[in-house]
C-alpha cells in the first residue's frame, strides 16, 4: 500500500498536525497525514473560537508564516472582537467565535487542495526505528510506512481516559477511542513521560434556552480578521450571551463533590490552571457567590450551545440538575455532558529548538503531547515542527524564532528550557518584548523570514511590503509635515490637551496620549495625504502605533539587542559542566539535562542563578 518513502509523516490530524502537513507539503516535502479518523480533521474539541489573549497574536503569526489557521478562521467565523481595546496596543488580541462544522470542513478541504498531502486513516501504534533515527511509523493493523522525518501530534489520544462522575473509559476524545503503544515505546528507548488533565462542558441544545434572562455579547461594530490575505470580513454576526452561576447552583454542585474524580482521587494529574472546572472554581474561590457564564452558539444554523466556564467532569445528573439552576438555562436540555480527560504527555525539555527530539534523529513533537494547551499554541507548534521536519530532511538550517521575534519563539523557547508540569497556556505577560510582538505587525516581523526559507508565498512578500512601505511614508509625513497653531489647537482644546503657540511637527503633537488618528485627520493635509496614497485601515493603525510608541518600541529593541550579545555565546554540544566546581548543584543538574545552546539559553532555565552564568561567561573567555 505505501512503497514510496513520504519526507514527513504527520500523526494527527488536529491543529497542530493540520498545520505541521500544510507546512511541510507546501515546502516541497511529501507529506503524509496520518489520523484515527479523517471526518475530525481540525476538529475543535473544545470551545468554537480561536485567538484571545495573547492566543489571538499567536494566530496572527502563524497566518504571517504562511499557515492556515488564519484563513480557516477568518472562512468559518461567526463573531469577530478585538479584545483589550482599552489598553495599549500591545495588549489588543483578536478573538473569533467560528462555526465548528465548517471551520473542520474548511481544514480539510484546504489539505485536500494543498499538492503533496496524502491521508491515511488509521491508528499509528509505534514508529519505525533504525539506531537512533526514526524511519517511519507502524499501524494498528501491522503495516509498515517509510518516512524520513515523523512528527507526533496525538493530541489528548495517547492513553486517553475520559470521567464522568465515578465512571471512567478510555477514548481521545467524546466517541472516539484512545491511542495506544506509542507512549510504551518512547518511554523504553528513555523517553520520560507524565499525565495531565483537561477537561470540557456540556453542550447544550439553544432551543431549549431563555436568552432573554441573559446579557447579550455581540461583536465588534466595524469587525477585523486574522489572515493578512483576501479573506472574508463578516458583514453579520451572530450573538454570544452571558449569565452567572448563584450560590444555588453551587450548592448543587457541592452535593457531587464525593463522586468527582477531582475530588476522590481518581484523577491523579493537573489540569490548566487558567482554565479550572466549575466545581475547582467554587473550591478554590470559596468566597465568591457566582461565576459568569458565557454562552457560545456552535455555529451559523445549528442549535448547539457551548457553556464557556462550566467545565466539569461530575456526575452528570449533577450537572444537569445544576444547571437548570442557573438564570436562563431552568429548561435545558443537554446534547451531551461535559467530561475530563487524562492523557500522556512528555515533559518538552526533551526537545531542542527545532521541537525535533533530543534521543531521536528526525521525530518531532507538537501540541498537547508537549504539555500545552489550546488550539492556537498546538497549531504554532505543528507548523513550526513541519518546517523544521523539512529543512532538516533536506540539509537546510533550522529556523528557530527568537523571543523577540515571535510568541512564538517564547512559547517554544519556555517549553524547551523551563518545561511544564501543567498545561501550558499563552499569555501576553509571558512575553518580556510584548510592545514589540504585537498582533498588528506579525507580517512585518515575520513574513521576511518565511518567504526566505521557501514558505511565505510572493503575493504575502509583495503586500507585506505593499504595507511597510506606505506606513513608513505615512510616518515621514508626520515628521517632516508642521502644523500651525491656528490648525491643532482646536483639536488639543477639544482633548483637554496644552495648546501650542507656534507651529509644531505633526509627529510630535500626534505624540501626544489623547490625540488619536481621527483627530489627526481633521487636518486638510493628513486627508489628503491618506487619499492620494490610497492608505487603508492597516497602515493607518500602523502608523499610528509606531508614532505613539516610537520610545517604548527603541527601549524594547535595545534591551533585546543585549540579550541577542549572549545568544551569540555558544556552548559546546559536549560541555562536561561537572568540571565547574563553582556551579550550584541545581545549576548543574539542570544544565546537564537540558543542554542549552547558548548562554542567554542558560540563563532562562529555572534553577540556574546569575551567579552560575557569571561562571559559564568566565569559563567561556566572556
Amino acid at each position: 500500500m505505501f512503497e514510496e518513502v513520504y519526507d514527513v509523516i504527520v500523526v494527527g490530524g488536529g491543529h497542530a498536525g493540520a498545520e505541521a502537513a500544510a507546512a511541510a507539503a507546501n515546502m516541497g516535502s511529501k507529506t503524509l497525514l496520518a489520523t484515527m479518523n479523517l471526518q475530525t480533521i481540525g476538529q475543535m474539541s473544545c470551545n468554537p473560537a480561536m485567538g484571545g489573549i495573547a492566543k489571538g497574536q499567536i494566530v496572527r503569526e502563524i497566518d504571517a508564516l504562511g499557515g492556515y489557521s488564519g484563513i480557516i478562521t477568518d472562512k468559518s467565523a461567526i463573531q469577530f472582537k478585538m479584545l483589550n481595546k482599552s489598553k495599549g496596543p500591545a495588549m489588543w488580541s483578536p478573538r473569533a467565535q467560528n462555526d465548528r462544522m465548517r471551520f473542520a470542513e474548511e481544514w480539510r478541504l484546504a489539505l485536500e487542495s494543498t499538492p503533496n498531502v496524502d491521508f491515511y486513516q488509521e491508528m499509528i501504534s509505534g514508529l519505525l526505528i533504525e539506531g537512533n533515527t526514526v524511519k517511519g511509523v507502524r499501524t494498528s493493523l501491522g503495516i509498515d510506512i517509510k518516512g524520513k522525518s515523523v512528527v507526533l501530534t496525538n493530541g489528548t489520544f495517547l492513553n486517553g481516559l475520559i470521567h464522568i462522575g465515578n465512571k471512567q473509559f478510555g477514548g481521545g476524545r467524546a466517541g472516539e477511542k484512545a491511542a495506544t503503544g506509542i507512549t510504551e515505546q518512547l518511554t523504553d528507548l528513555g523517553f520520560e513521560s507524565g499525565r495531565m488533565k483537561t477537561g470540557t462542558p456540556p453542550r447544550v441544545d439553544g432551543r431549549s434556552l431563555d436568552y432573554s434572562k441573559m446579557i447579550v455579547q455581540p461583536g465588534d461594530v466595524h469587525p477585523e480578521k486574522f489572515s493578512y490575505l483576501d479573506t472574508p470580513i463578516l458583514s453579520q454576526q451572530r450573538d454570544c450571551f452571558m449569565t452567572h452561576t448563584s450560590e444555588m447552583v453551587h450548592d448543587v454542585l457541592r452535593t457531587g463533590f464525593d463522586r468527582s474524580p477531582m475530588f476522590n482521587g481518581r484523577i491523579k494529574s493537573i489540569g490548566p490552571r487558567y482554565c479550572p472546572s466549575i466545581e475547582d472554581k467554587i473550591n478554590r474561590f470559596a468566597d465568591k457567590s457566582s461565576h459568569q457564564l458565557f454562552v457560545e452558539p456552535e455555529g451559523w444554523d445549528t442549535v448547539e450551545v457551548y457553556v464557556n466556564g462550566f467545565s466539569t467532569s461530575l456526575p452528570e445528573d449533577i450537572q444537569f440538575k445544576a444547571l437548570r439552576s442557573v438564570v436562563g438555562f431552568e429548561k435545558v436540555k443537554f446534547f451531551r455532558p461535559g467530561y475530563a480527560i487524562e492523557y500522556d504527555y512528555f515533559p518538552p525539555t526533551q526537545l531542542k529548538h527545532t521541537l525535533e527530539t533530543k534521543l531521536l534523529n528526525n521525530l518531532y513533537f507538537a501540541g498537547q503531547i508537549n504539555g500545552t494547551t489550546g488550539y492556537e499554541e498546538a497549531a504554532s507548534q505543528g507548523l513550526m515542527a513541519g518546517i523544521n521536519a523539512h529543512l532538516k530532511i533536506n540539509d537546510r538550517d533550522s529556523f528557530i524564532l527568537k523571543r523577540d521575534e515571535a510568541y512564538i519563539g517564547v512559547l517554544i523557547d519556555d517549553l524547551i528550557t523551563k518545561g511544564t508540569e501543567e498545561p501550558y497556556r499563552m499569555f501576553t505577560s509571558r512575553a518580556e518584548y510584548r510592545t514589540l510582538l504585537r498582533q498588528d505587525n506579525a507580517d512585518l516581523r515575520l513574513t521576511p523570514m518565511s518567504h526566505a526559507i521557501g514558505l511565505a508565498t510572493d503575493e504575502r512578500l509583495r503586500r507585506m511590503e505593499e504595507k511597510r512601505k506606505k506606513s513608513d511614508a505615512f510616518i515621514k509625513f508626520f515628521k517632516q509635515t508642521s502644523v500651525s497653531p491656528e490648525s491643532i489647537n482646536p483639536i488639543l482644546e477639544e482633548v483637554d490637551s496644552a495648546l501650542v503657540k507656534q507651529s509644531d511637527k505633526m509627529f510630535k503633537v500626534f505624540s501626544r496620549p489623547k490625540v488619536t488618528m481621527d483627530h489627526m485627520m481633521q487636518l486638510e493635509a493628513v486627508s489628503n495625504f491618506v487619499n492620494e496614497n490610497n492608505l487603508g485601515q492597516e497602515e493607518m493603525e500602523q502608523a499610528e502605533i509606531q508614532v505613539k510608541y516610537a520610545g517604548y518600541i527603541q527601549k524594547e529593541k535595545s534591551n533585546a539587542d543585549k540579550l541577542h550579545r549572549l545568544e551569540n555565546v555558544k556552548i559546546p554540544d559536549n560541555f562536561d559542566y561537572s568540571i565547574l566546581k563553582s556551579l550550584s548543584f541545581e545549576a548543574r543538574e539542570k544544565l546537564q539535562s537540558i543542554r542549552p545552546i547558548t548562554i542567554s539559553q542558560a540563563s532562562r532555565i529555572s534553577g540556574v542563578s546569575p551567579s552560575d552564568i557569571s561562571v559559564l561567561l568566565v569559563y567561556m573567555g566572556r
